[in-house]
């Protein structure tokens, strides 16, 4: 599986600053309180990133464990959550290999986590493994872009600039598509500068696979999840189409 987000994760929680993770979690305990048999206490964060979820919902009572494959992301997160949340721990793991030796009543997997993993095998062994660390009916939910919409909208050239005081933060992102294999290649360029001098510069590509909701449904099926349902991110009720980039997988663990 591809090796990301070294250099680009000290730079991540400026990248997305403006995420906004309380909305998201209000989203996900709404997707816990529609859609679980059982009161969630305990929640696998496998993708877990700099813990912006796993922090707050750890604050909001929940025992989280979070795993992420990126050493500077886990560091960042156990930095950002230090003296904070005694429910809470992470640990850098490869979500097709770890083994936390207990289940959870729930997991989430946040921010197209799973688009990372673009080997048909890697995806099954990531969601067996996922299963494994579940208790029966517990619910697993997980975002992806949409194959749909991708292919209607197509990626397209962004550029974001970020202001840090004197600082400024310029990252440009082309994207190359592989519609054969579900594959865009996102090309970063990232450019620190302050008072005209460059700071920093780097480049980075990042490999994700868009999913299409049937091969979805196949995938979980096949993993051990009864699908609950699907709908657009942030909107437990609307309606998944060509339109919609981002959705929301929810799942329901068999057995």
């Amino acid at each position: 599986m591809q090796k990301v987000f070294d250099t680009y994760g000290e730079y991540y929680d400026i990248f997305y600053s403006d995420k906004d993770y309380e909305k998201e979690c209000d989203f996900i305990e709404k997707i816990f309180k529609s859609c679980s048999a059982k009161p969630v206490k305990s929640i696998l964060d496998a993708g877990c990133g700099t813990g912006g979820h796993s922090i707050l919902l750890a604050r909001r009572g929940y025992k989280v464990s979070g795993i992420d494959a990126s050493r500077v992301m886990i560091n960042r997160a156990r930095g950002k959550s230090k003296g904070h949340n005694t429910g809470l721990t992470f640990q850098v793991s490869d979500i097709r290999k770890f083994d936390l030796q207990k289940r959870f009543d729930a997991c989430i997997s946040m921010f197209a986590v799973l688009d990372y993993v673009t080997e048909t095998d890697d995806i099954l062994k990531a969601l067996g493994n996922i299963r494994r660390h579940l208790r029966p009916s517990s619910i697993f939910t997980f975002d992806f872009w949409n194959g749909l919409a991708v292919l209607r909208i197509l990626p397209s050239d962004r550029v974001k600039i970020i202001e840090k005081g004197r600082k400024r933060v310029i990252r440009t992102v082309h994207p190359e598509m592989d519609a054969l294999h579900h594959i865009c290649k996102s090309h970063y360029h990232v450019l620190e500068t302050q008072g005209g001098k460059i700071l920093n510069e780097f480049k980075e590509t990042h490999v994700v696979r868009y999913f299409f909701p049937q091969e979805i449904a196949h995938y979980l099926d096949d993993a051990g999840f009864e699908l609950v349902k699907f709908c657009p991110f942030l909107s437990l009720n609307g309606r998944v189409d060509e339109n919609e980039w981002n959705v929301m997988a929810i799942a329901r663990a068999r057995g």
